[in-house]
């Protein structure tokens, strides 16, 4: 087993007055280090090219999850989505990439535009082996995996993209390759990469796209353990403990919450340097403790996470404000969305005296219920996530 892992991330953008997506993204684990990632794009637009699209990515993923060959689950694919007779295509395209311990890719593409692979920050031109299934052209490619590698996987509308418009035939392969290799090796995480592609599409569409975009990437990194410590134990004598387990882990730590900042000082016999700061008024300032990578207030500001989490793993509109603000709320975020492979958290149950005031919108379930919804979120990212309760 190897320490490389995969940041997984996708974005869209609907055909312009469309309420739905006619492209769909699946994302299946198998077991611990292999992974199904799949792009279906249904024939035009709207509530039909959902359904279709959506079916395609579900029956693919949920066939490889249960163990099926790639051309098992591609010739029942093949065999089951009949060709539009008026327009003679396929009514879902789709793109599979199976990645395999983590050590291997395989790819599986069905008219869809060929996926891109970024290795060195450079365009790396793979082999393909094309097949016939059921009647239908498919492009199998079985790839080696190197750290960094950057997998960029397309719906028809990013190359569609400024047709008419910007470009006469739309936004070409090579123009796309040229694109994405300007950000590939300043280290964005493949969420962030999807958003600039797809983002770039829209601008092409003249904010009105004339055909659902998608973008997928896949990036290949080495993990990156990160540790953060949310509350006192409900038991005081379970402080050294807690600490100690906390601070034996590998990776960055976190410390989040007045009364856990000044148990960890003690702990390291440090003394907390507080700063008067304001980075941003809706977020308290943050201290310093030598040992500790970053010490924050508590439940606010692990509350403006929260909401930064959300949006990341929807709109990711709020990524231009905590990329570069320098408040513990945005700096939390680099740590865990950006940096982060592996997350652990210490939550303490005690109840803060503060917090039981009546007047005052927190209390010990609302901290218990961030900490739920924080992890989810992160879950959601492809973070892998333990919490462990004191």
């Amino acid at each position: 087993m190897n320490d490389l892992c995969a940041d997984i991330g996708y974005k869209s953008v609907n055909h312009f007055g469309e309420q739905l997506c006619g492209d769909h993204v699946d994302i299946v684990e198998q077991g611990e280090n292999s992974t199904v990632v799949v792009l279906a794009d249904g024939l035009g637009s709207g509530v039909k090219a959902s359904i279709l699209s959506t079916l395609t990515s579900k029956i693919i993923s949920t066939m490889m999850s249960e163990g099926l060959s790639l051309e098992d689950c591609v010739e029942t694919i093949a065999a089951t989505l009949p060709i539009c007779s008026v327009r003679g295509v396929a009514y879902s395209t789709f793109t599979i990439v199976h990645l395999i311990n983590n050590t291997d890719a395989e790819i599986i593409e069905y008219d869809n535009p060929q996926v891109i692979l970024l290795r060195g920050g450079s365009n790396y031109d793979y082999p393909r082996t094309e097949m016939n299934i059921g009647g239908k052209k498919i492009y199998k490619s079985v790839i080696r995996l190197n750290e960094d590698d950057i997998f960029v996987l397309m719906s028809d509308g990013c190359p569609h993209a400024g047709m008419g418009n910007v470009y006469d035939f739309g936004w070409k392969r090579e123009e796309i390759i040229t694109f994405m290799e300007t950000f590939a090796e300043v280290g964005y995480t493949a969420k962030t990469l999807s958003t600039i592609l797809v983002d770039e599409c829209d601008r092409l569409y003249g904010n009105e796209p004339g055909d659902d975009a998608t973008a997928c990437v896949i990036r290949i990194r080495r993990r990156e353990p990160m540790n953060i410590l949310f509350g006192p134990p409900a038991s005081r004598d379970d402080c050294n403990r807690m600490m100690s387990l906390f601070f034996s882990k590998e990776g960055k730590h976190i410390v989040c919450g007045g009364t856990t900042s000044t148990i960890a000082a003690k702990y390291l016999g440090k003394p907390i340097r507080a700063s008067l700061n304001f980075d941003d008024p809706e977020v308290p300032p943050t201290a310093e403790i030598e040992g500790v990578d970053l010490v924050t207030e508590g439940v606010i500001t692990i509350n403006k996470v929260l909401t930064y989490a959300r949006d990341y793993l929807s709109e990711n509109k709020s990524y231009e404000h905590w990329s570069v603000k320098r408040d513990g709320a945005s700096l939390i975020c680099r740590l865990l969305f950006e940096e982060a492979t592996d997350i652990n958290f210490f939550v303490g149950r005690a109840i803060n005296p503060a917090h039981q005031n009546p007047d005052l919108p927190i209390n010990f379930s609302i901290k218990m219920n961030l900490v739920e919804e924080l992890s989810k979120c992160l879950r959601q990212m492809g973070k892998k996530v333990k919490v462990v309760y004191f």
